[in-house]
């Protein structure tokens, strides 16, 4: 294994196996299909939370607390205390709900530091203004490649994993890695890599890497549709079970098979249902864009842009 990051990714899982298991509690949010984890240590009782959601109608423009509430009830209920929000990468099928979060429970707003990328791209598809700051300072922290940090006394790293958006991170935190939406369960496949700076290339190394961890490591993961033939929602598996099984990336696909594939079916799929409203608040670190003079804040709607 020549990849410095993934060798030290690598060692801390296999130190956790050895180690007091992490508590994971996860919450599905049907509406938008999305998975929110918390990991916790049970030494210490720190504790962070990723992909958080907060609940948008997009035909009244309202804005609810109720999926990240039950967060916060989980936090309080365990005695946890928050040290970090973790985002995998700017969403686009669902807004986060971090800076409720962080005014509720503290902890410290993390994210890849290629979010300066996907601000450019997006800033200047939705005109933003000058007042809106290109330079990731809506975060408290931004991780590069190779990053290490503790959840509590349970030692974590930051992997960048572009492909379906430049800013992809997965945080390995002791054996457990979350993904984000690189990979799904190895019945539905792989991310699309059609947004702009995706790119299918990028995205099969991505996930090639992410499966040269030991075959142990727990993924994650930040999205479950439903395959054909399940009828339950699953958002965990694990290297070696995507290595053998999935429908697109495993063992023995090549990448220009792989890049034929998700080229073609990315070709075919329509836009996710809160991608406008969503990439404007999750660029923002989950804040809404400034209010207006009267004190209203607004979402833009591009037209024949996209």
């Amino acid at each position: 294994m020549t990849d410095p990051q993934i060798r030290e990714a690598a060692r801390i899982v296999e130190a956790a196996s050895n180690a007091r298991p992490a508590v994971i509690r996860s919450f599905f949010d049907e509406d938008t299909f999305t998975v929110t984890h918390v990991i916790s240590d049970p030494a210490t009782a720190k504790a962070a939370i990723i992909d958080s959601v907060l609940d948008f109608e997009p035909a009244s423009g309202r804005t609810s607390f109720a999926s990240a509430d039950k967060v916060i009830d989980y936090i309080h209920s365990e005695g946890l205390e928050v040290e970090w929000l973790l985002e995998t990468h700017a969403h686009a099928d669902h807004l986060s709900a971090a800076p409720y979060l962080q005014e509720k429970l503290g902890g410290t707003l993390a994210i890849g530091r290629h979010i300066l990328t996907v601000q450019e791209v997006f800033g200047k598809i939705f005109n933003e203004g000058t007042r809106f700051a290109r330079d990731g300072s809506q975060f408290d922290r931004l991780f590069d490649d190779g990053d290490r940090f503790k959840v509590g006394s349970i030692e974590a790293i930051a992997l960048h994993v572009p492909g379906h958006t430049p800013a992809d991170m997965t945080y390995v935190i002791g054996d457990a890695a979350f993904i984000g939406d690189t990979l799904f369960m190895p019945d539905y496949g792989t991310a699309r890599a059609d947004f702009p700076g995706g790119d299918a290339r990028t995205l099969f190394r991505s996930i090639r890497r992410l499966l040269s961890l030991p075959d142990q490591t727990g993924l994650h993961l930040c999205h479950d549709y439903k395959a054909p033939g399940r009828d339950t929602y699953a958002w965990e598996t694990s290297v070696g079970e995507e290595r053998e099984h999935n429908v697109h990336v495993r063992d023995g696909v090549s990448e220009d098979q792989f890049v034929a594939m998700r080229e073609t079916r990315d070709a075919t799929l329509g836009m996710p249902r809160l991608i406008l409203p969503s990439i404007q608040v999750n660029m923002r670190g989950g804040h809404m864009p400034e209010p207006e003079d009267n004190g209203t804040s607004y979402l833009k709607l591009p037209v024949n842009t996209l």
